[in-house]
């Protein structure tokens, strides 16, 4: 842990509870990847961990804060695995290769993350846990924002460079326009509303295909979907002005465990 200058270094006291509550966060996770949404409760969580349910509140003022801060702690780890990936995507002479791969190297991690943590996704990115979905602004909705910042802070670095076509906002619905410039606004982001819109097509090409394949809407027809995937990341790199595959892409680096 760093210690910015002049700030107090925490106390034994402060570093116990700190890791008592990322224990209660992560045994509450495995609760629900070992037996489903439905084992993450109170009781549960203090079973498996000697305490008593009463004892909990003590670091969670409630059932839906400790679920809100587990749905945290997963936004973040997945976002920490795309930033690995693109810190490994190898530099390039040519601007647009290395955003190619940039691209990609995103939109694979979230893909094999979201295979790896199929009950993770289906919390964070499927159905709610009833009781959590109250449109609070908290830790839970900032760590997902940071999230997409990863993606958005990409696909800008993508318009400064390539300039891409974009539609032009009279070839926009007024009502779809009204509603992307108020979220190009809301993100702080001095681009045009089709510019806006591109990113969101991309989005919901990932999102989509990702999805289907997680929650196994693709069986009946492919028992591979890997192919499709690719066709999909080709797909959301003509939206932005790239041509993928490459006629050279570097090697995916190995798995992690």
């Amino acid at each position: 842990m760093t210690i910015a200058a002049g700030a107090e270094a925490p106390s034994r006291r402060d570093r116990l509870r700190a890791a008592t509550k990322d224990e209660i966060i992560q045994t509450a996770r495995g609760l629900l990847v070992r037996d489903g949404p439905g084992s993450v409760t109170l009781r549960a969580i203090a079973r498996e961990m000697g305490m008593t349910a009463p004892g909990l509140y003590r670091y969670f003022a409630s059932h839906e804060e400790l679920v809100r801060h587990v749905i945290a702690s997963i936004f973040t780890e997945l976002g920490a695995d795309i930033n690995r990936a693109l810190d490994e995507v190898p530099d390039s002479d040519q601007p647009t290769v290395k955003l190619t791969h940039a691209m990609a190297a995103a939109c694979h991690e979230f893909r094999h993350w979201a295979l790896r943590h199929k009950d993770e996704f289906a919390l964070i990115f499927g159905a709610p846990l009833p009781g959590i979905d109250d449109s609070r602004n908290d830790i839970a909705d900032e760590c997902a924002l940071q999230l997409g910042g990863i993606f958005f802070g990409l696909f800008l670095e993508l318009w400064e460079k390539a300039r891409f076509a974009v539609p032009d906002p009279d070839q926009i619905d007024p009502g779809l326009r009204e509603q992307l410039t108020r979220y190009g606004n809301a993100l702080g982001a001095d681009v045009p509303a089709g510019a806006i819109l591109t990113f969101l097509r991309c989005w919901v090409l990932l999102y989509g295909t990702v999805s289907m394949e997680v929650f196994g809407h693709l069986v009946f027809a492919l028992g591979d979907p890997a192919p499709m995937f690719e066709i999909t990341v080709g797909e959301m790199a003509r939206l932005v002005g790239l041509r993928y595959p490459l006629l050279s892409v570097p090697p995916r680096p190995a798995r992690r465990s």
